[in-house]
């Protein structure tokens, strides 16, 4: 634990007071205000967007972040002045150059030596403050890639590539928009950021009340109806901030004492927000900065990416909700006081309003606006109603606050975005991602279930203690192509495949960060968590091979080959929800029968599919005459 604890523990955010407060404070909330200029009428091309955003970010970051988890929670130490001067510096030196930067030609115009030195400087300050925000783990594998790229010329047979110095990785990842600056910190500068300032000032304003209270009228005093709205309101909250472990902090801190109270044990309490929790980053409309950088990587359009996703999520939290219901009908736990649940006409007359930026968002995307633009539109729009309301009116204070609060939620990500950049850059100049192919077929053969297999398995590794974007980022570089080029998968349902399986490593042992933040609020064993949430977010570990296999899933209503097999995916799913729970609470015989029916639904062949529909109807009726065991 001690290991664990070094590698992946991150440090404490200060709350600045004194003479620095507010100048930290205005400064933020400028940057802020540039982005979402960026985004509505500023005319700024994608190499001066990350150029800029990356170097600004980073002056205020060493002096918000500590270095230990031991240090000062409200004053810097010398070293954080320090490196706050370093990263002021360089944020001069390249906004100054910008322009140079877009015209020299790399590897053939000679580095100099202040170019050398600044781009060294900087990639240093990234990553200091990845290890900061991010911790240990992310920082040393960024470095292992990096020593790759330097010395990996002194290996023999596949893995070994051409020299590459020290000036040549610089001149790539530093100089050209393939490495630091590339793609995910352009994401972060843009739809990330404002989509991160649309959940701001939507909980800020109250709107986070808004839907919990929404969660709660809506299950009522049904059996689980605690963890119900832990579910609800999870999805709701993490659709917004694309960060399992946030969504956990922010809406566990209500939903899992609340559960405890009723009943509920520890871990279960903590595996319901987790797993619910988790998912956020994989619902529509807005999905986390994730499905930004996969239009950007893809080439799909982000309305695409959000249909296609749509059902599968819809499916996700409809298997949780199940087996919720289900397990809290067999432990007999209690619902929601019926006097502290507010009537859903209530709460809809009183808070109709934090509708409507949801509703403006997926009209826009429909319209096919950008997601940058939509999402500015939207954080607009909150700050309009906010301003309308006296009860949550976000005035100028308020509003500074708000717009602050946004890039220090943001130095995190762009962190680990700018420290994944490093290793795209790496892989792209090494050949990397060509060698796993190679790789792929050594370990597995041919066999495309085992390749997707050994995917799974290596992107969740890669995601241990990871957001979510660096974790997709870096499995779409390294193990999408092999998918794509080699297998000839569909490039949609790859990428998905990917996502998934970078969303739920969040959860998964040994590290399972969103369990780690659960478990200080929940005070059980994170391991026992991550157990109780994988067991509630089973759906997750099975529908990202459903995307190959039954490809009608994202897109349902394209023919009518494609309903048979999103119909056909989705039955498979809840059967196997409710064979989890049905083998813990009725009859583990028959919840076993359950599982395996619910798996050859997902099989492509259409024998397995009317043999399990057969079977699953059978279990079904056999189901509804048993009698819960014991608990």
């Amino acid at each position: 634990m001690k290991i664990l604890a070094l590698l992946f523990d991150t440090n404490p955010r200060r709350k600045l007071t004194g003479v620095l407060s507010w100048p930290v404070r205005i400064y933020c909330a400028a940057l802020a205000l540039w982005v979402l200029s960026v985004a509505t009428w500023l005319r700024v091309d994608s190499l001066s967007l990350t150029i800029i955003f990356l170097s600004l970010i980073l002056v205020p970051s060493f002096l918000l972040v500590g270095a230990s988890p031991n240090a000062p929670q409200e004053k810097p130490s010398v070293l954080d002045y320090v490196l706050s001067f370093a990263a002021a510096c360089t944020a001069v030196y390249f906004i100054a150059n910008i322009s140079d930067t877009a015209e020299r030609i790399s590897l053939l115009s000679p580095l100099k030596w202040h170019q050398f030195l600044f781009a060294g400087l900087i990639v240093v300050l990234t990553m200091e403050i990845t290890r900061r925000t991010v911790g240990l783990f992310l920082m040393l594998l960024v470095l292992g890639f990096v020593g790759y790229n330097l010395w990996g010329d002194q290996l023999t047979g596949i893995m070994s590539h051409g020299h590459i110095s020290l000036k040549h990785f610089i001149d790539i990842n530093v100089y050209t928009s393939d490495g630091l600056f590339g793609t995910p910190v352009r994401v972060a500068a843009s739809y990330a950021f404002l989509f991160v300032l649309f959940g701001t000032l939507l909980e800020r304003s109250g709107g986070g009340d808004f839907f919990f209270g929404l969660s709660s009228a809506i299950t009522k005093s049904s059996p689980g109806g605690p963890a119900k709205v832990a579910v609800t309101s999870s999805a709701l909250f993490g659709m917004m901030s694309g960060s399992p472990t946030s969504d956990v902090v922010a809406t566990g801190s209500i939903t899992i004492p609340m559960m405890k109270r009723l009943g509920y044990k520890p871990a279960m309490a903590g595996g319901v927000e987790v797993a619910a929790s988790s998912g956020g980053s994989l619902l529509p409309p807005v999905m986390g900065s994730a499905a930004f950088i996969m239009a950007e990587i893809t080439g799909i359009d982000y309305l695409s990416i959000c249909l296609a996703a749509l059902l599968p999520a819809i499916v996700y939290y409809a298997c949780i909700y199940i087996q919720v219901h289900l397990r809290s009908r067999v432990l007999g736990l209690a619902p929601l006081d019926p006097e502290t649940i507010p009537e859903l006409r209530t709460i809809l007359i009183s808070g109709w309003p934090y509708l409507i930026p949801l509703v403006a968002m997926t009209a826009m995307l429909m319209m096919h606006y950008s997601a940058t633009l939509t999402a500015a539109v939207a954080a607009g729009v909150v700050w309009i109603i906010a301003l309308c309301r006296k009860s949550t009116r976000l005035g100028p204070v308020a509003t500074i606050d708000a717009l602050s609060e946004t890039t220090i939620r943001m130095i995190g990500v762009t962190g680990a975005c700018a420290a994944a950049g490093l290793v795209v850059g790496g892989i792209t100049m090494t050949g990397l991602a060509s060698k796993f192919s190679i790789i792929a077929f050594m370990l597995v053969g041919d066999s495309t279930f085992l390749v997707l297999l050994l995917s799974a398995v290596v992107t969740i590794i890669l995601g241990l203690g990871m957001p979510t974007p660096s974790a997709y980022v870096l499995a779409a570089v390294l193990i999408a192509p092999t998918l794509v080029n080699e297998l000839e998968l569909p490039l949609l349902s790859v990428h998905l495949f990917i996502l998934y399986f970078a969303v739920i490593s969040a959860m998964t042992p040994p590290v399972a960060v969103a369990s780690f933040a659960a478990a200080a609020i929940a005070q059980a064993n994170p391991m026992r968590i991550s157990v109780e949430a994988m067991q509630f977010a089973i759906v997750a570990f099975v529908m990202p091979f459903a995307f190959i296999s039954n490809p009608g899933i994202l897109a349902p209503l394209s023919s009518p080959l494609a309903v048979w097999q999103a119909a056909c995916a989705c039955i498979g799913c809840v059967a196997m929800a409710i064979g989890v729970e049905a083998s813990r609470g009725f009859s583990r015989q028959l919840g076993l029968a359950s599982i395996f029916a619910g798996l050859a639904m997902l099989l492509p062949w259409e024998l397995p599919k009317v043999a399990g529909l057969i079977l699953i109807a059978a279990i079904g009726w056999m189901l509804w005459r048993e009698k819960p065991l014991e608990p």
